[in-house]
């Protein structure tokens, strides 16, 4: 497998505000888990009036200390969120009902798959749930540029790991905060059906062609060399789906018998996530002519190598 050159180094402490550059300050929610590596990063971005980047889940505690970070004649205006996993966007509404900011972002029209009712692999990723409540008041297009006091964003939409994904660039710094999309600590989760693998393939390549310096996702330091770091994204991608074909070729032709010998060093918490990762890539190859099965994929399909 294509070795990513992870960074999992940070220093912080929870409830505490870390300045990172002179736009940007972060807060961590003590929310850890193997979803969330240490926590949710809130990103608070300019000086006077500012922006709030995911404010993460409802936790008082964290809303509090977004809030102290301020200085006595700040105030928070804007509140972006990335997407509307349930360890980003559930502080949106209370922290805008306590500072009167306006919430940007995208909602997510979410589709029902039977083929993940009742599945243990579906429930393993509880924490990955949506805010089916979130409700922007202003919703964010590709593209879209908002400008105000000493700080500008410009929004990228960046569907895959969810399909309403936004990531935000500060070209004042040529830094991208990159949400799940890209982080520096573990590879993002893509689960059907919001998620897509093609999608997100699609919108690791957008990366490619941009000039930031510096990623900072929601979960984990800093990415430096980014555009590097995106290629061996992209390599591992590409070789998890040869190594699925792999074991299609000896005989695995159902879900779970892949991550049993793909996944062996991989957390078992984290194996009901593997097993939608590897239905996400068997969508994609069936899209593309490679695999067949009866029906829509499902974890429970039985699948093999197009003749």
């Amino acid at each position: 497998m294509t070795s990513i050159p992870f960074v999992r180094d940070m220093d912080f402490n929870y409830g505490e505000c870390d300045t990172l550059s002179p736009l940007i300050r972060r807060v961590i929610a003590n929310n850890p888990s193997p979803f969330t590596f240490t926590g949710t990063g809130t990103y608070i971005i300019g000086t006077g009036e500012v922006a709030v980047i995911d404010p993460g889940p409802h936790l008082p505690a964290h809303i509090d200390a977004i809030c102290n970070a301020l200085g006595a004649h700040e105030k928070i205006t804007h509140i972006f969120i990335t997407h509307t996993h349930l360890d980003h966007s559930p502080a949106a509404a209370p922290l805008a009902a306590r500072t009167d900011a306006k919430v940007y972002g995208r909602p997510l029209n979410m589709k029902t798959d039977s083929s993940l009712e009742g599945s243990s692999e579906a429930a393993a990723l509880l924490e990955e749930d949506v805010d089916d409540d979130f409700k922007p008041d202003h919703i964010v297009q590709d593209g879209e540029v908002f400008s105000h006091a000493d700080w500008t964003l410009e929004a990228l939409h960046t569907p895959g790991h969810l399909a309403n994904h936004i990531c935000y660039a500060l070209p004042d710094e040529k830094v991208l905060f990159t949400g799940d999309h890209v982080m520096g600590w573990a590879t993002s989760v893509i689960v059907p059906p919001d998620g897509n693998m093609r999608a997100y393939m699609q919108s690791l390549d957008l990366l490619l062609h941009r000039d930031d310096v510096r990623y900072w996702p929601t979960h984990g330091p800093a990415i430096e060399n980014p555009q590097d770091f995106v290629r061996a994204y992209i390599a591992h991608r590409q070789n998890r789906e040869a190594q699925i074909l792999e074991r299609l070729q000896a005989g695995d032709t159902h879900i779970p018998a892949m991550v049993k010998v793909l996944y062996t060093h991989v957390d078992t918490r984290l194996h009901g996530a593997a097993a939608l990762s590897v239905l996400a890539h068997i969508e994609d190859l069936k899209e593309r002519g490679l695999v067949v099965c009866e029906g829509a994929p499902t974890l429970n399909g039985e699948y093999a190598l197009s003749q």
